[in-house]
């Protein structure tokens, strides 16, 4: 388990996963974008981005340097945008399989920003309904909704930093007191649940 105490890392570290099948996806891009928002928001910096096209090839094979080097960026990390296009109104099967390479509490006290993109606004629960609660399950923070952004937000020159900056307005605050928050009080908080 690691810790994620204000004065082992007096800068938050904040990690992107994109789990698009899609080399150069706009998922990708979007995640980054969030990410470099969500850094600025709680007085951190973006150390890694995981492309998980990039090492699907590894996910299933005996000996798996790249996926292990993601796995541990991420449970090492403060903050996470985990980022997911829809798939069959759920997240998609790529990012589902680099999850359970986790053990039980594998993203124990890590904040994490659930990001999905949807080509339709009907589907703003996938985050919620789906990703949220394997995310508990490995232990992970999820202290605000799901960011949702949509294929007319990306199309829109100013549409993503639109829908960024309205979920940093209504989310902000608890994402900042998750963020600063003492790995000690975070375990009881887990124990409690």
């Amino acid at each position: 388990m690691s810790t994620h105490a204000p004065d082992t890392h007096p800068e938050p570290t904040v990690v992107v996963v994109a789990g698009n099948p899609r080399e150069g996806s706009r998922t990708l891009a979007a995640a980054r974008a969030a990410a470099l928002a969500v850094a600025a928001h709680v007085g951190g910096t973006v150390t890694t981005t995981v492309d998980l096209v990039t090492v699907a090839g590894e996910l299933f094979a005996g000996q798996r340097p790249q996926v292990d080097a993601a796995l541990g960026a991420l449970a090492d990390s403060d903050v996470a945008v985990i980022a997911t296009p829809v798939y069959k109104a759920s997240y998609t099967g790529l990012l589902k399989a680099f999850l359970d390479l986790y053990g039980p509490d594998g993203l124990a006290g890590v904040v994490v920003v659930p990001l999905v993109v949807s080509g339709n606004p009907a589907h703003a629960l996938v985050g919620e309904v789906h990703l949220r609660p394997v995310l508990v399950e490995l232990g992970a923070v999820v202290p605000t909704r799901a960011l949702t952004v949509t294929e007319a937000d990306l199309a829109d020159p100013t549409g993503l930093d639109r829908a960024v900056a309205a979920w940093l307005a209504r989310g902000g605050g608890a994402l900042r007191r998750a963020v600063a928050q003492p790995a000690a009080d975070l375990d009881l908080v887990e124990a409690a649940r």
